[in-house]
């Protein structure tokens, strides 16, 4: 039972030709993924004459996903049917070959045993990307191409070796 009727429409919405109708059809027969074949049956099932929510309810879908599609097809065609791609790097700053590149400059050094400084590295990958950026985006660059994590800091700056040997000699000697 829908609860607003008043947003669905009863009568058809776009009428296809013969031809885009035999276009669908076909399409069915193509290896395609399953989302996009679900979407061109729902096209396809709009023009046999069935509302949206008799389709919906036949495909086991929600009603805003047959009208989604029906408005896909009615503005691109059959190829508005396709499903977007999902994951990836959206919000990448430098493509994975450009962070190869900008890491082989410091490979040199790293391969001879020596210790790779991270502020370096940040200011080197900061330049290139043209904004600041924070540590852990370097750390994730690292991470992505199979890096290391550098290694911390032998002893903390403000030591007090007097105090960390009268602990040596006092703390054991409760036990």
């Amino acid at each position: 039972m829908i609860l607003f009727r008043h947003l669905i429409r009863e009568k058809q919405m776009a009428k296809c030709s013969k031809a885009e109708v035999r276009r669908l059809r076909t399409a069915l027969r193509w290896k395609i993924p399953a989302a996009q074949r679900q979407r061109i049956q729902m096209v396809l099932l709009r023009e046999s004459g069935m509302a949206q929510p008799a389709i919906g309810a036949a495909m086991g879908v929600s009603l805003s996903t047959v009208n989604r599609a029906h408005m896909a097809y009615d503005h691109g065609g059959i190829k508005a049917l396709k499903p977007k791609p999902n994951g990836g790097r959206k919000h990448e700053n430098m493509t994975l070959a450009e962070e190869t590149a900008l890491l082989a400059r410091f490979a040199k050094a790293a391969g001879a045993g020596e210790m790779l400084n991270i502020h370096d590295l940040k200011a080197a990958y900061e330049k290139a990307i043209g904004h600041a950026t924070s540590d852990s985006t370097v750390y994730n660059l690292l991470h992505r191409h199979g890096w290391r994590k550098l290694m911390p800091r032998p002893f903390h700056p403000k030591r007090d070796l007097a105090a960390q040997n009268a602990f040596k000699k006092t703390a054991f000697l409760m036990l």
